[in-house]
């Protein structure tokens, strides 16, 4: 008999919004913390991707491309799409993928990759000092590819680009 998993992906509705923005920023938190200050955490950024989650998920063309790994709550979110950027190597590009802490190791970071982009050719950006996460992806056949950004916005966050 084969274990059915703990969580299921859906398509988020709207009325998921503010619990997609609670695991976002949760994620944000929980990943960044030792990169981050505070200020990246608190209900002012709670109440921005309240709003950004609340206009994705209103627009079907967006919200399609958008899961959520649900057990009793939201436990994960991921967002995929066209690539940003002139210089893309990638049409397609892996925005967001935020798994709560407590979800680590139990396949919902990779049911969620799967749901959105499979094994097609893509990208995506990370933080350069998130370990855990590149070794996810390239666990999943990406790799850097020299590019890189300082993100000034974010505490000089530097992030490389991996692609496959």
């Amino acid at each position: 008999m084969v274990n059915e998993p703990a969580f299921r992906i859906e398509t988020p509705r709207v009325t998921d919004a503010a619990e997609v923005a609670r695991v976002h920023v949760q994620g944000w938190a929980e990943t960044y913390a030792h990169l981050l200050p505070s200020t990246f955490y608190d209900e002012a950024t709670f109440l921005k991707r309240l709003e950004m989650w609340t206009a994705i998920l209103t627009n079907p063309a967006q919200r399609s491309r958008v899961r959520i790994a649900r057990d009793s709550r939201i436990v994960g979110v991921v967002m995929a799409g066209p690539s940003t950027g002139k210089t893309s190597p990638r049409a397609i590009e892996l925005h967001i993928l935020y798994v709560l802490t407590s979800e680590h190791g139990t396949g919902v970071g990779q049911a969620l990759l799967d749901a959105v982009i499979g094994t097609e050719p893509a990208q995506l950006w990370v933080a350069e000092d998130n370990p855990r996460a590149n070794a996810f992806y390239r666990r999943n056949g990406f790799s850097p590819d020299g590019g890189r950004f300082v993100d000034a916005d974010a505490n000089d966050l530097v992030e490389v680009r991996l692609v496959r």
